[in-house]
């Protein structure tokens, strides 16, 4: 499907190119030959690149490794995730607290390894509740983290995506576990990753970028898109994910993308042929 997008100029003149990662560059452990195509013929061209994913089931160095095993030849400085952006606001302003964390057991190492101070989840109360995509999950985590909320706990979550896409098709992903939480005990979330503020200053800081000189490619409306439409940020979708074209004309303004591609092969035959 083509959609009537604006002068390439724009994407063009950008410095810094944010990618999403699943459904943008691979899917599930296949990656997208175009994307790596993409990447390299913009490195070709002084442009920097920058990975983030909501996805904060793994570390930074699980992401680096995965990407260069798929032959995207990331360096320590060119990855980030919600649960980055997570712990740092924790360490920033949350310091010393108590802290549930509803996750799985990398993601549980990262945060104590980070300096954030864990508890069991057997506790009556706590200070702090955070959740994330978690393949581990039980009732009785479920549970915990209800039962801390309810006596008091501020209710954090690293991100809000609905569904994690893989090979085979959609797998519930931390939004929906948030839900079931939301459905008990009344209480929303505090949200981190895309589309929120913390990520967008997270991103300025650790490069040096200006926002107005970004660009964000993802296949989230709810995410990527929104996050470069709050922000300032020229947002870039694309169709290999989770987003499907009546899904763009159906979109809020506040997630309506600046363009919109196929995929990043159809971008890179107009940046670069």
């Amino acid at each position: 499907m083509n959609f009537n997008n604006p002068s390439l100029d724009i994407i063009k003149n950008k410095k810094l190119f944010v990618f999403d990662m699943d459904g943008t560059v691979y899917l599930g452990g296949i990656p997208f030959e175009f994307a790596k195509r993409f990447i390299l013929n913009l490195r070709k061209a002084g442009k920097r690149v920058l990975f983030f994913t909501n996805n904060a089931s793994h570390t930074d160095s699980f992401y680096i490794n995965k990407l260069n095993k798929m032959g995207f030849d990331v360096s320590e400085n060119e990855i980030m995730t919600s649960g980055d952006v997570t712990v740092e606001f924790l360490n920033r302003h949350r310091i010393g607290r108590k802290v549930y964390l509803l996750g799985v057991q990398e993601l549980i190492e990262d945060f104590s390894n980070k300096g954030i101070d864990l508890i069991s989840g057997k506790e009556e109360k706590t200070d702090i509740v955070v959740t994330s995509f978690d393949t581990t999950l039980t009732y009785e985590k479920l549970d915990n983290a209800c039962r801390l909320i309810r006596n008091g706990a501020e209710f954090f979550s690293t991100h809000p995506d609905f569904n994690c896409p893989t090979e085979t098709g959609f797998i519930p992903d931390s939004g929906a576990i948030t839900a079931f939480i939301t459905a008990s005990t009344g209480k929303t979330p505090t949200y981190f990753g895309k589309p929120y503020r913390e990520t967008i200053e997270m991103i300025a800081e650790a490069t040096g970028v200006d926002k107005s000189e970004m660009c964000i490619f993802g296949d989230r409306l709810y995410t990527d898109i929104a996050l470069g439409k709050k922000f300032g940020v020229t947002s870039v979708l694309v169709l290999s994910g989770e987003t499907q074209p009546d899904d763009v004309e159906a979109a809020l303004d506040t997630e309506k993308p600046d363009f919109v591609f196929n995929s990043l092969d159809d971008l890179d035959r107009e940046m670069f042929s």
